[in-house]
């Protein structure tokens, strides 16, 4: 019920939860993994520039770019999408007639056309890959020259503009005319210049990065982006002062190493795809709660080993199949959002799982004890079944719950220890309580009455159990803490109930006897003064014996 509840309040925030177990991890989360685009930038790639290799606008490299990118009839990706999208130029008498995908080993595409009677090459990637493929550079002459004496130009160049942000590629052709294309024919090729695209920051990513610090979630950032680009985006949204890996150095890493330095990482850049589950793997192993946002088909490795797995509504199928929380936004402060509101399900969880533990735990000891004293059974099975049924409403209602601020603020897990500890100092504080009801009942009443004893102890239990609910839905003195409209109503209603029952036409058949004037006064003093003591045993929990 509080999971459920927890899925509905987060639908509210523009987060869909398909795993309702997801909620408490979202809520434990300490790491969360992502690339940058769309998270930390705008996510919406332009073409910023075409430029010769001196540097210059040029509409010859715009041109082939865009035939590169118009004729690919790989996986819709956002580049080819920007370069198309950004002028079209006259198709007629272009003829595609072969094309090597775009894979993350070459890290380049490949398409050949037949223009004038041609059959040109034209290759477009990552300018160190592109660069790999080329022997000769074209000047904005026209004329050819040989690549290495400009490649301190063309690498200064590559510095400058990845030092602004800016994503740059690498354009290259070369005429080929063979029956059959292959990943060989991308050689001796000519270099033709830089395609720069630009995904700027979000306005307010410093900000939402300042709340995932508040809540004690460090975001890595994890991008096949080089390491400029990387360090400049970082720098540009606050992050003042980035560790910084690439994957190259993550593979020379032992298991080991990789656990050790992962932790202290921000950023991680010119990752492989399969490298991103090793980054999460080594993050988990090393204590955290992972989650993992990620919208790309590459992402689903990643997105199944993370602890929670984030995608969003624009995102590629395989990956959102593969998320247990889906954002109908690809924005991190509808991400924050989400997180509160699991951290407020999962610490309404541990409320019911608290009452639950100490409640029962005392209960069925103080039954356990005093059936070896009496002559009579304390509570016939049919009472300690309405005990139980009276309890369950204001449980239930501790799903719609508030919960204090500095519940939320840090991320909690399970401990299984602390609920131990948990149950034993409330447990038996619990039954010291329901020991001096029985000491009551027998001195002031005789202990010759069945039915009195178990009318009065029926309404101790239910008062008490109502009573303990107020203290441990709160680490403060529950009087400071402002329960919820629904859980204030079951609580008196239900103590109502229980006062009144043993008078109702039902007592008879239920087992109860008209009690005498002064056993509700007893009772009720007695849950008053177990409400003092259960404050008490709470301040020295928290203090003494949490252990967190």
């Amino acid at each position: 019920v509080v999971l459920a509840a927890g899925a509905k309040a987060m639908s509210r925030h523009q987060v869909i939860v398909k795993q309702l177990l997801s909620i408490e991890n979202l809520g434990s989360m300490t790491v969360l993994c992502s690339d940058k685009t769309g998270t930390l930038t705008e996510g919406v790639i332009q073409l910023h520039a075409a430029l010769d290799i001196a540097g210059h606008a040029s509409e010859f490299v715009l041109r082939y770019a865009f035939f590169n990118a118009k004729f690919q009839s790989g996986f819709v990706n956002p580049v080819d999408r920007a370069i198309a999208g950004h002028r079209e130029f006259d198709v007629a008498g272009i003829e595609k007639l072969d094309e090597i995908p775009y894979d993350f080993i070459r890290k380049r595409l490949s398409v050949r056309i037949r223009e004038a009677g041609a059959s040109l090459l034209i290759t477009k990637g990552a300018l160190a890959n592109v660069l790999d493929c080329c022997t000769d550079a074209r000047l904005s002459s026209g004329e050819t020259v040989d690549l290495e004496s400009l490649r301190t130009d063309i690498d200064r160049q590559f510095l400058e503009m990845s030092g602004a942000g800016l994503r740059v590629l690498g354009l290259a052709t070369r005429l080929v005319d063979v029956p059959h294309l292959s990943k060989a024919d991308e050689q001796q090729m000519t270099f033709l210049g830089f395609i720069v695209l630009a995904d700027p920051p979000k306005s307010d990513a410093q900000a939402t990065l300042d709340q995932l610090r508040d809540l004690g979630i460090s975001l890595k950032i994890i991008t096949g982006d080089n390491r400029a680009v990387a360090e400049s985006i970082s720098h540009r949204v606050g992050i003042a002062a980035p560790v910084l890996m690439t994957g190259t150095e993550l593979a020379h890493l032992s298991t080991a190493a990789i656990r050790q330095r992962v932790s202290q990482v921000d950023v991680f850049a010119e990752v492989e795809p399969n490298q991103k589950e090793l980054i999460i793997l080594s993050l988990k192993s090393a204590g955290h709660v992972v989650g993992y946002l990620g919208d790309g088909i590459n992402d689903a490795s990643a997105l199944h080993a993370a602890d929670v797995g984030i995608s969003v509504a624009s995102a590629v199928d395989v990956a959102r199949e593969a998320a247990q929380v889906v954002l109908l936004q690809q924005d991190l402060g509808v991400l924050v959002e989400g997180v509160r509101e699991g951290r407020k399900t999962f610490a309404n969880t541990l409320k019911y799982v608290f009452f639950a533990i100490a409640a029962n735990f005392g209960y069925m000891f103080s039954l356990g004890v005093m059936s070896l004293f009496l002559p009579f059974e304390p509570l016939l099975a049919h009472q300690i079944l309405l005990v139980n049924l009276l309890a369950d409403f204001p449980a239930m209602a501790l799903a719609t719950d508030s919960v204090d601020p500095e519940q939320v603020h840090r991320p909690r897990r399970w401990d299984v220890r602390f609920i131990l500890r948990f149950m034993m100092s409330f447990g038996f504080a619990s039954s010291m309580f329901d020991f001096l009801t029985f000491a009551a009942i027998y001195l002031v009443f005789g202990g010759d009455n069945p039915q009195l004893f178990q009318t009065g102890w029926f309404v101790e239990s239910t008062l008490t159990g109502l009573m303990i609910l107020l203290v441990i839905r709160t680490q403060r003195p529950f009087f400071l803490s402002r329960p919820a409209g629904l859980f204030v109503l079951a609580e008196v209603m239900i103590a109502i109930i229980a006062v009144l029952l043993p008078y109702s036409p039902f007592a008879a058949a239920l087992g109860f006897v008209h009690p005498p004037a002064m056993l509700i006064p007893i009772v009720i003093t007695i849950t008053l003064l177990y409400g003092v003591a259960m404050e008490i045993v709470k301040r020295l929990f928290y203090r003494y014996w949490a252990g967190d």
